[in-house]
């Protein structure tokens, strides 16, 4: 108890006799841990962004018949069954998918009176589909979705024409329009979709069950699209797991996958490279103020000495020093870094990032191991003779 009473005795002493010096240590440390805080954040951050940013870009993940691209006129098909397996188990019913059934039909659109003259009918791609999950816009188009959603309280089937589709049958959203395949005939009320700019401008789309019907292919479709949160790594490991479905060719959508690897792995390295360079200038100032403590300390130092202090303890109140600055400009720079990246986020993403809590912490920690590199110059005192400064030679 004498000793830890001593202790701090002796900090106070070194805290209050060097005040302007050690507030600049202070700011030092304190600006360090706020970038390094605020850049790591940004880079934990990073990784939620960036998949969500590349998620509104559509699925990330196929399913397919093994031999799907065998023979375009005997199609081969996914039984429907294996979309509501992929739903209920395999811990993905969370995860947005959407089962597609492709055909071709006569699409022709039917006169609002009877007086009027039929129009010719032509060959199209008509598309059924059928979605699950939270966010099924991330597996669908968007406008698509939203078209899907708008008609689906109507008492009316209907069906979503694609641009270019809509233009050559000289339909607009609330005609009819007859789609013909053999001896069937389905009539829908038309929702004209906005360009999307694909193969959907082509297209018309029905619902699932409707299409299987039309199609004469009860219990069938034609691939499953999944977009499928997490990183690469994460993204590939549940691709492997899916690989055992019988029948089907499960597949990453490359230029997703890879891409968001790529340009998260930059990020990284980038923000990285900036944390460590930041902490390397701050143990730079930090030791250049040090050097000065050092000097205007060598009185106290040979005190110390000479009345029996161990040059071991001597240095260690010294580094407690250090410990205490760093401990007290990384709390409170941490804190203000975390705030920053919520700003810079808002700035640079349009939403402001999400403090993570393991950040304070590191960043702490960082800025008191860079505070201790940085009071290196303080092991200078170990070499003072309590003679030689009592006759002013040191």
């Amino acid at each position: 108890m004498p000793d830890r009473k001593m202790f701090w005795r002796i900090m106070r002493r070194l805290f209050a006799s060097n005040r302007g010096r050690l507030f600049v240590i202070l700011l030092a440390l304190g600006a360090g841990a706020a970038i390094t805080a605020a850049l790591l954040n940004l880079q934990v951050d990073a990784k939620r962004r960036l998949t969500a940013e590349f998620r509104a870009f559509g699925a990330n993940v196929v399913i397919a018949p093994n031999d799907s691209g065998t023979s375009a006129e005997s199609p081969q098909f996914l039984n429907d069954s294996l979309f509501a397996d992929l739903a209920g188990g395999m811990g993905s019913s969370s995860i947005p998918k959407a089962e597609f059934l492709y055909g071709i039909v006569d699409a022709a659109k039917v006169p609002a009176a009877k007086d009027q003259k039929a129009v010719a009918s032509t060959k199209v791609i008509l598309a059924g589909f059928g979605y699950l999950g939270s966010q099924p816009d991330q597996v669908l188009s968007p406008s698509l979705f939203a078209a899907a959603q708008k008609m689906a309280s109507g008492q009316t089937l209907a069906c979503e024409v694609g641009q270019r589709a809509a233009v050559i049958l000289q339909l607009r959203t609330g005609h009819m329009v007859a789609l013909t395949n053999g001896s069937r005939q389905v009539s829908c009320v038309v929702e004209v979709l906005p360009s999307i700019g694909g193969a959907e401008d082509s297209q018309i789309f029905l619902a699932l069950r409707a299409t299987q019907t039309l199609l004469d292919q009860p219990g069938h479709i034609s691939l499953i699209q999944l977009s499928v949160p997490g990183t690469p790594r994460q993204i590939q490991n549940y691709i492997d797991s899916l690989r055992r479905l019988p029948g089907a060719d499960v597949r990453p959508v490359r230029q997703f996958t890879e891409g968001e690897a790529k340009i998260y792995n930059r990020i990284t390295g980038i923000l990285s490279a900036t944390v460590g360079l930041v902490l390397v200038l701050t143990a730079l100032c930090v030791m250049a103020a040090m050097t000065n403590v050092a000097m205007e300390r060598r009185n106290d130092v040979g005190l110390m000495k000479a009345i029996g202090g161990a040059t071991r303890r001597v240095l260690r109140l010294f580094l407690a020093e250090a410990a205490l600055l760093g401990l007290t400009g990384g709390v409170l720079g941490a804190a203000i870094g975390i705030l920053l990246s919520m700003w810079l986020g808002k700035e640079v993403f349009g939403v402001a990032a999400r403090p993570r809590l393991i950040v304070y912490p590191v960043a702490v920690a960082l800025t008191i191991i860079v505070a201790i590199a940085g009071a290196y110059p303080l092991r200078r005192l170990a070499n003072i003779r309590p003679a030689a400064v009592f006759r002013g030679e040191a």
